[in-house]
């Protein structure tokens, strides 16, 4: 009786546990709605900004933040999953490689505007790149390393040693029996950590506010060395220096904002459940 008493217990406090994180989260996305959904429009979607961004719509924040996120993920997940791979399968256990691992769980937890501060500093003034597209992507892609390295290094771990036993044992190469048993089966956890990764950097502010993000910018960039506006910092710029700015209008920003990085997410999560139906373990 005091085992099925704990039990319930035990089952009671996880689910007040998840209604005290789940319930504020669905407050917001419908409050947002409710309050941004009225601001929503074909034109609010595809035209430029006017009147000092009070009219018009939003169509080169949404570019823009496309534009950063895709440039991140370009540079991010080739040396996100590499460096991973090296870590998992190749490296040994020495003190280099607990202190790097050490690093890498350490930059996860460093403020993102201490990645704009660093972005400023090395792509923008040192490597002369300018407030552009590029030192924006860069700069997101650093911080978003150390969560895909760590999310694909334990999803590489995760497969059981008798995959590569098998791979070797046929005569592959270490090489080979990664590329063909190991990466296929670690995919949906890479994948998740991709997606961590890609859905901060849509969401940041600091990075972009030091280097890329433009106040008022009603065309599109025509190279990777221009500046653009994105959602994230258009909508901090519309909430606190536009005196007089609707609220609809903020609301209906922070919705496509939302809806964005969902309909990303819900990708991304069809093809990491496509894989892991795949998944021979």
């Amino acid at each position: 009786m005091n085992r099925y008493l704990t039990q319930r217990i035990g089952f009671a406090l996880l689910t007040l546990a998840t209604l005290i994180v789940v319930v504020p989260i669905l407050f917001v996305v419908v409050t947002i709605v409710v309050r941004g959904i009225g601001a929503i429009s074909w034109e609010f979607i595809s035209a430029m900004p006017r009147d000092g961004m009070k009219a018009g719509g939003i169509f080169p924040a949404i570019v823009g933040t496309l534009l950063l996120t895709v440039g991140t993920a370009l540079v991010a997940i080739p040396i996100g999953v590499g460096g991973a791979i090296y870590l998992a399968e190749y490296a040994r256990d020495t003190w280099l490689t607990r202190a790097i691992r050490l690093a890498i769980i350490n930059l996860a937890g460093i403020p993102s505007v201490v990645y704009g501060l660093f972005g400023l500093g090395l792509f923008v003034l040192f490597l002369g790149f300018g407030t552009s597209i590029l030192a924006g992507s860069l700069t997101l892609a650093i911080m978003t390393l150390p969560i895909i390295i760590s999310a694909a290094e334990e999803a590489l771990r995760a497969v059981p040693t008798e995959f590569r036993t098998v791979s070797a044992s046929l005569g592959g190469t270490r090489w080979q029996g990664i590329r063909n048993i190991v990466l296929p089966q670690a995919l949906p956890g890479i994948i998740t950590g991709i997606i961590l990764g890609l859905l901060r950097a849509a969401g940041e502010t600091a990075p972009i506010l030091f280097t890329v993000a433009a106040f008022f910018l009603p065309r599109l960039p025509h190279s990777l060395f221009d500046q653009t506006m994105a959602l994230p910092y258009h909508l901090y710029v519309i909430s606190t220096q536009v005196p007089g700015m609707p609220l609809q209008i903020q609301y209906g920003t922070a919705l496509v904002l939302l809806t964005l990085v969902l309909s990303m997410n819900i990708m991304a999560t069809m093809i990491r459940s496509y894989y892991r139906r795949r998944r021979e373990w």
